[in-house]
């Protein structure tokens, strides 16, 4: 009956803060997992004007981006502060949100990799065939982390929705998966005419993004999990 009476408490504990985001922390976990999801948004942007050999505007995405990894970065080292220095969360929730925070500043970091790539190939010669995968890669990447920003928002307020998304995410993990290996697999076709170290660097670019679609897919297995404690 104790054991009980404590899961409600806690429960209640976690679902006042997540639907009110009423103290400090929350809000800047909240405020930082959103602009990790941000940073995707900026990257197709940016690879879908790369694509179109508009390098201005791309230059201006990728700008953007690296300001809100910025953010992303600053807003994880303010939730740590806050979250080991309050006592308003119960411990283990406490514990479940950083681990949240912290796969979302890695998942910024790989879409910062990937503008870093996508910058020094600006004046390379990219087969529209290549660039036009970027552009399907990232389009996925931002339908993964809208999928997860729902199934994040859904893990108290119904824990069975959340999980079916969390299944949907890895559904689209799987399908920029396929993309990553059909888009390897074309380096055999382009192989004499690309320059070398272009096509490095665009190998680079193709991984980053399949590493933030890992990682997502990752902190989807996470939220299920928490999700069937609910």
């Amino acid at each position: 009956m104790y054991k009980l009476e404590l899961r409600l408490t806690e429960r209640k504990s976690f679902d006042w803060f997540t639907q009110r985001r009423r103290t400090r922390g929350l809000e800047l976990a909240h405020d930082q997992i959103t602009k990790a999801f941000d940073t995707v948004i900026w990257l197709h942007k940016a690879t879908k004007s790369f694509s179109e050999k508009n390098q201005k505007e791309a230059k201006e995405y990728i700008e953007n981006l690296y300001k809100t990894e910025e953010c992303v970065d600053k807003l994880r080292v303010n939730v740590f502060k806050e979250l080991s220095e309050g006592t308003a969360l119960v411990a283990d929730y406490r514990e479940d949100l950083l681990h949240v925070v912290k796969r979302a500043d890695t998942l910024a970091d790989h879409t910062k990799d990937a503008a870093r790539c996508l910058e020094m190939l600006s004046e390379a010669d990219i087969p529209k065939e290549l660039t036009d995968k970027t552009v399907l890669m990232t389009g996925k990447l931002v339908d993964i982390t809208q999928m997860l920003r729902g199934c994040i928002e859904k893990v108290s307020a119904n824990s069975q929705e959340a999980i079916n998304d969390a299944k949907k995410v890895e559904e689209i993990e799987r399908v920029i998966d396929i993309e990553y290996l059909k888009t390897k697999s074309l380096f055999v076709k382009y192989g004499v005419s690309m320059n070398r170290g272009a096509m490095v660097i665009f190998d680079d670019l193709i991984e980053f993004i399949e590493h933030a679609a890992d990682n997502c897919a990752d902190t989807a297995d996470y939220i299920r999990v928490l999700s069937s404690r609910e």
